[in-house]
């Protein structure tokens, strides 16, 4: 029976993943979630962090904090992407040892995989050849989160999880006209084309690459299971979570398109960066478990372009 009471601190309670962590805490009934905004607490300052778990001294460790972003903001800010991230996740996870929280959840990502891994990617795919230039110091940060991770776990007996999501969209999402993942990017474009009666989107690259998609309060539900059921000694360094489905990028198009009703047309511009050609994880070991998604695409993209429409668009 697990105790409702322990203290959990979500990092990174206001972004996508965080907000929809902290809504299934609070549906499963604990009660005891701490958190603190970046104006209170810095993640990148080690004597703040530190003071914290001094003081707060956290049973569970949700770790979601994150600098993240899509393919532009990537390429534009890869120092920010690398050190930022690495200061972020070498705090906490050092801060959880110091301090004996009982269990930690490190949320990766699956652009730690390499950029030509055979298809589905299963988790041992983990550092076998190249990554994705687009997004490698977002990647190497990752990857020195989940090292970092089993270390602890293999040096002082900490219970430490690594989980790699695919590609999220959700509530809360980040909508920015540049910086923002594919899903929130194409809500927005489409969006202001239907609202400007523009006669044509544009999307980046050839429109063939596949990705699969997650809807973020799934990955939150696969997240709190994996807390209340599964040790780090079940799945060795990482576990991938997803929905073992994928669909081409002009596909995703034109479920957006459909979703928000944009009578235009799509246009596709070869010259810009496609990213990796196909990106469908292996989630056969968390489906073994006991877990798998709900939420279906063309569902999730109704909720979150609701969410995008009610507080968000300009």
């Amino acid at each position: 029976m697990i105790d409702k009471t322990i203290k959990i601190y979500i990092a990174g309670h206001n972004g996508m993943v965080g907000s929809a962590i902290h809504r299934n805490l609070v549906s499963r009934g604990y009660g005891n979630i701490v958190f603190k905004s970046f104006s209170q607490l810095d993640l990148r300052n080690t004597s703040e962090v530190f003071a914290f778990f001094s003081k707060e001294k956290p049973d569970w460790i949700i770790l979601a904090a994150a600098k993240v972003g899509g393919i532009y903001a990537n390429s534009t800010y890869p120092v920010e992407f690398l050190l930022d991230n690495l200061k972020i996740q070498n705090n906490i996870i050092e801060a959880a040892h110091k301090y004996g929280s009982k269990k930690m959840l490190f949320l990766g990502s699956s652009c730690i995989y390499p950029k030509l891994a055979a298809q589905p990617i299963k988790e041992e795919c983990l550092l076998t050849s190249k990554l994705e230039p687009t997004n490698e110091p977002y990647a190497i940060a990752k990857i020195a989160g989940i090292k970092l991770c089993a270390a602890m776990n293999r040096q002082y007996g900490t219970n430490f999880i690594s989980v790699m999501p695919t590609n999220l969209y959700g509530i809360n999402d980040n909508y920015h006209s540049e910086n923002a993942h594919v899903i929130p990017m194409l809500i927005r474009r489409f969006h202001e084309a239907k609202l400007n009666n523009s006669d044509h989107v544009k999307i980046w690259g050839t429109g063939t690459p596949k990705r699969e998609f997650l809807f973020a309060d799934d990955l939150a539900d696969a997240c709190i299971f994996v807390m209340e059921h599964i040790n780090a000694s079940d799945v060795g360094e990482i576990i991938n979570i997803g929905s073992g489905e994928e669909c081409t990028i002009l596909e995703l198009a034109h479920l957006i398109k459909d979703t928000i009703g944009f009578s235009g047309e799509i246009q596709l511009d070869p010259t810009k960066p496609d990213g990796t050609p196909r990106k469908l994880l292996d989630v056969s070991r968390l489906t073994a478990l006991g877990w798998s998604y709900k939420t279906k695409l063309k569902d999730g993209l109704k909720i979150a372009y609701k969410d995008f429409y009610e507080n968000f668009r300009s």
